[in-house]
């Protein structure tokens, strides 16, 4: 392990790349399948990144960063607005103005949230933390998106301890259904 192994905040910034390029994506295409494949994929790669944040991202950012607690309230809110928007996205026809609007809406609140992480708190995560640890809570992070629901669940709590005791066993039920409806994650 050394200093330039990628860490955690590059693991979440390739995220990031890879949900702008969903959206992009979803925004050109006109084929309705597709679009709802794409939209499928999106949804359950950010629920996934925002599981894995809330897991062992934010506990370090309350503990180490100076601002830390309203950081993550700050994040945990964008979380749940942006829940909501997967939600709308989920159940719409991927042709229709309801559709639009809720991927525009999330669409905005995502960059701002990126925007938030990537300027402010993900500098300040590797000043106030050791590379070694940013380089454990990658590992963390990782194996959590890979037990992690794939659905919005926006009345469910966003915290470590709901993620950690029941976020497995919805995870296991989200991709049983994924895999019984074929939908791509």
């Amino acid at each position: 392990m050394t200093a330039t192994d990628p860490d955690v905040i590059d693991v979440l910034t390739t995220d990031h790349r890879e949900a702008e390029e969903l959206v992009a994506q979803i925004t050109t295409t006109a084929d309705a399948e597709q679009r709802r494949d794409l939209t499928d994929q999106l949804i359950a790669e950010l629920v996934r990144h925002s599981v894995a944040e809330e897991m062992f991202v934010y506990p370090a950012m309350r503990d180490h960063l100076p601002n830390g607690d309203q950081a993550v309230e700050h994040d945990t809110q964008e979380h749940k607005e942006l829940e909501t928007l997967m939600k709308q996205l989920e159940g719409a026809d991927t042709g229709s103005a309801e559709f639009d609007d809720a991927l525009g809406n999330l669409r905005r609140v995502l960059l701002d949230h990126v925007r938030d992480e990537e300027t402010d708190q993900f500098p300040q995560l590797r000043a106030h933390i050791p590379a070694a640890k940013l380089i454990d809570l990658k590992e963390k992070v990782e194996l959590a998106k890979k037990v992690a629901p794939t659905r919005p669940h926006p009345s469910a709590p966003n915290s470590e301890l709901f993620h950690k005791l029941v976020g497995p066993g919805v995870g296991l039920v989200d991709r049983l259904r994924d895999h019984l409806t074929n939908r791509p994650t």
